[in-house]
């Protein structure tokens, strides 16, 4: 079996991996993101390739048809629309996942023929307040660092990243530099104890949206003990340092830290010259987002801490292709190839490039505000690419309705039953990951190639072919007569050739001759590959901009909800949820809530959680943690409405924006919070796909089938009859018991001898090993024997999911702990596990001190 060298589909890291036709993933060891290594979603990529739920044929509402039928609607909607209403009435919703190709293509189409500029991206919610602070601070949106600087630093500090989850290669590659070199120091600033948290030195528990009180306080600490590098200032920096200065940078205690933690930080940042600054969705997911990268950026440039080896802001993108959409405008307030959108001489530079009939001369509609145009009937077609923004947007039940109001709605994608694709008159099926070829741009502007090593299924188009054909039909086929993805890479870099004359960062000259099939992973720009070491930017005097922002003043309603990313799942999961291996670790929406809140509220482990805004509610599982501060819960967002039953998260999200980049607020919203009192709750598990509908269920796949967690409002007068309609099993014979002193109900369905449905049911959260009963579906285990809820004696009961990618349980686990496995390393010795993307490490630590056990040297 051959191997293609491709890249993941996942975050922003652009880990290379060598794949198979038969799921064989492996990471690529020559790829200088990774090096090999490759992380729990990663190493599953395997397990989600096959073609169940694919969407394989176009869909007219609902019904199979044909590709001209299908893009003769779409062309008649959005020239009817345009030709009516104007070129704004139409409207592109893309997204990180596409290729560079992909992106360019639809930039094209909507920003140079249909002439507006209403075509924003999922990107929006990802890194849009960084993209605004840099071009406020630098006069481009450059990311100045590369990955070697953080394993060159003395000092890494993680503002609002849990790198060890989002980004587990990047920590790993961290985690070797430390061990390679003890003295160098690690600070963690995030409101909640994560999994990165452990390998930090200092652990800065910030109050939400304090971070702009912490970072002007470092800039007033450094004026203060003459730290600033004022010959770089004076050279570099233009002259509103002053103002900076001179300015209310606000009391670094409203940050919510004590006068202690304070000044360890400050110095141990003043004192280590070599210091990058990490930041992720934490700081840009704000309504203050933008102003937070700049007083991040701000004491980078006072000390001239930019642009060399070890030292440097790095904004760490969530999306495989990001930054590719960067590059060619993919944003609302954006041209292709780093160009200004405001700016008339680069209208008509790309005007004459694309020798287009018309082109955007201002801003489109950012994400929030797109939907909320759709809202108000201002949108009157709409084309949804490779992104599921009613369960993905805050306020998603909101967004979901708007887009229903939508007259006219066109999603591409890879499979048929989707949140947004529920809502669409017309499904065009996209090639996905493993199929489609193209470029993609990491965090530190490495661009690969993905590409394919399967063959496209059914009658699937890959999407810059989709969009050209449309172009096309609209009558502009001679700009999109693209053959294949080279073609449109060629012009790509062609674009960037005919502005090379404009200042900027961007320098795609190094391919210019590339031989498209063979290129290997390479960055820009050509020769040192980080940027403002000389001191020059990209402002017109080649100065820096230091900007004077101000630390809100924070409210403290009861609850605040952060929410963000669970380790082995992946945006709306319509990926890595078809991996069971994945699903085992957290298998249902939760919601983590510090003890002292759980006892205020009455809240027993694993009770469900109403939690409730002005948007809407959710039931969540509670998981009872200090890790989280009092007042504050935190919970992933991935569950979509195919997956549970009031669980999606962002329905309880408000649509607040930073004024700047337009991001969402999505880390910190007020919410109220209280037990639901469900008259009954459950656990099912079953080989064939159930639809229950309960007041709360969360579906994922299992091993053997399907598992379900339930809770319902009302008592079933017949349990045999819940059970049944519940699996959707109507056939076979039922076992039940019943135990009237608990009220519990357990319930056997076998069909030719085999366990085909186990239902638990108690008025209490379910307990019994759910491992167990997940593997006893499908057996010829005793009904009777089943119903225990525990590992027949013959069977070894693995326990909860601890590492994903190599499905190792707890139980498991502590069986090696027992034999002698007294340290993280033994245990990876004698089970696997944290010998991959290492993301469990800080769950085993966890382990043996749960397990009383000295931790071992390594």
């Amino acid at each position: 079996m051959s191997l293609t060298r491709t890249t993941c589909p996942y975050c922003g890291v652009g880990c290379g991996v060598l794949a198979g036709s038969d799921g064989t993933i492996k990471g690529d060891p020559d790829h200088p993101a990774n090096f090999g290594r490759l992380c729990s979603k990663g190493a599953a990529l395997g397990d989600t390739i096959d073609l169940e739920g694919r969407l394989l044929h176009p869909k007219v509402n609902g019904a199979d048809t044909d590709w001209d039928t299908a893009l003769d609607l779409v062309t008649e909607k959005f020239s009817a629309a345009i030709a009516e209403h104007g070129p704004e009435s139409v409207a592109f919703y893309a997204s990180g996942q596409l290729l560079t190709e992909d992106y360019y293509v639809a930039n094209k189409l909507m920003k140079g023929f249909i002439g507006a500029a209403n075509i924003d991206t999922n990107s929006r919610l990802c890194m849009a307040s960084s993209v605004a602070g840099h071009k406020r601070a630098f006069g481009t949106d450059t990311v100045p660092g590369t990955y070697a600087d953080l394993e060159q630093a003395d000092l890494v500090v993680l503002v609002g990243s849990n790198l060890a989850w989002c980004h587990p290669v990047l920590y790993q590659r961290i985690a070797a530099a430390k061990e390679a070199r003890p003295d160098m120091r690690i600070v963690n600033v995030d409101p909640r104890h994560t999994a990165t948290t452990d390998l930090a030195d200092m652990h800065l528990q910030i109050a939400p949206d304090g971070d702009i009180a912490l970072f002007n306080g470092l800039l007033a600490y450094l004026v203060e003990v003459g730290a600033v590098d004022l010959a770089y200032v004076q050279e570099h920096v233009h002259g509103c340092f002053d103002a900076v200065k001179s300015a209310q940078l606000g009391d670094p205690l409203n940050s919510g830290l004590g006068a202690g933690d304070l000044a360890a930080f400050y110095q141990l940042w003043t004192q280590t010259k070599k210091v990058v600054t990490i930041y992720s969705q934490g700081v840009n997911q704000s309504s203050c987002g933008t102003d937070k990268v700049n007083a991040i950026l701000n004491c980078h440039l006072a000390t001239g801490r930019i642009g060399r080896p070890g030292m440097g802001p790095f904004s760490v993108t969530g999306q495989p292709n990001a930054m590719g959409g960067r590059e060619v405008g993919g944003l609302a307030n954006m041209l292709a190839n780093h160009l200004e959108l405001d700016n008339a001489d680069h209208q008509h530079l790309v005007q004459d490039f694309w020798d287009s009939p018309t082109i955007c001369t201002k801003p489109g509609l950012k994400a929030v505000d797109l939907f909320e145009a759709c809202a108000r009937g201002q949108i009157k077609a709409l084309w949804v690419m490779s992104t599921n923004p009613a369960v993905s947007m805050p306020d998603s039940n909101g967004v979901a309705a708007a887009i229903a109001a939508v007259p006219f709605v066109v999603t591409s994608d890879i499979m048929k039953k989707t949140d947004t694709n529920n809502l669409a008159h017309v499904l065009l099926p996209a090639t996905g990951w493993g199929e489609k070829d193209g470029t993609v741009t990491n965090s530190e502007r490495r661009i690969s190639r993905q590409r394919a090593f399967l063959p496209s299924p059914g009658i699937a188009r890959p999407d810059w072919d989709i969009i050209s054909d449309v172009a096309t039909r609209m009558g502009f086929g001679d700009a999109f007569a693209y053959k294949k993805p080279a073609d449109i890479f060629a012009e790509y870099v062609a674009l960037d050739g005919a502005a090379s004359h404009i200042a900027r960062d961007l320098d795609l000259s190094i391919f210019a001759d590339a031989d498209y099939a063979k290129l290997i992973p390479t960055q820009w720009p050509q020769d040192d590959h980080r940027f403002f070491a000389d001191g020059r930017f990209y402002h017109p005097d080649g100065k820096a901009r230091m900007i004077a922002v101000i630390a809100p003043i924070l409210t403290k309603p009861r609850f605040t909800l952060n929410t963000g990313r669970n380790r082995d799942q992946w945006h709306t999961m319509m990926r890595t949820g078809k991996s069971a291996r994945l699903s085992a670790h957290l298998a249902e929406p939760f919601v983590e809530i510090n003890p002292a809140d759980a006892v205020e509220l009455g809240a027993a482990a694993g009770a469900l959680i109403e939690v409730e805004s002005v948007y809407g509610r959710t039931f969540l599982r509670a998981l009872i943690t200090p890790g989280v501060a009092k007042g504050q819960l935190f919970a992933p967002m991935h569950w979509t409405r195919q997956r549970t039953t009031n669980g999606t998260v962002n329905s309880v999200a408000a649509p607040l924006t930073d004024p700047v980049s337009g991001q969402p607020a999505l880390k910190s919203n007020a919410v109220i919070a209280q037990v639901y009192k469900a008259k009954w709750c459950g656990f099912l598990a079953c080989i064939n796909e159930p639809t229950p509908q309960t007041p709360y269920a969360a579906i994922s796949p299992t091993k053997t089938g399907w598992q379900v967690e339930l809770a319902g409002s009302k008592m079933p007068v017949d349990w045999e009859a819940e059970a049944r309609r519940l699996c959707g099993q109507t056939g076979g014979d039922a076992s039940t018991q019943t135990d009237a002193t608990i009220g519990s109900t357990r319930i056997a369905i076998t069909q030719d001898g085999k366990i085909t449905a186990l239902f638990f049911a108690s008025p209490t959260p379910v307990v019994v090993s759910r491992t167990a009963i997940i593997d006893m579906i499908g057996t010829d285990t005793a009904p009777l024997a089943a119903l225990a809820g525990r590992s027949p004696s013959d069977r070894p009961d693995a326990g909860a999911t601890v590492c994903a990618c190599f499905n190792v349980g707890r139980n498991t686990l502590l069986a090696a702990v027992t034999n002698g496995a007294h340290s993280v390393a033994a245990l990876g010795d004698a089970t696997c596990a944290g010998t991959n993307c290492g993301s469990c490490k800080p769950e085993l630590t966890a382990l043996l001190a749960q397990a009383q056990i000295p931790m071992a040297a390594e």
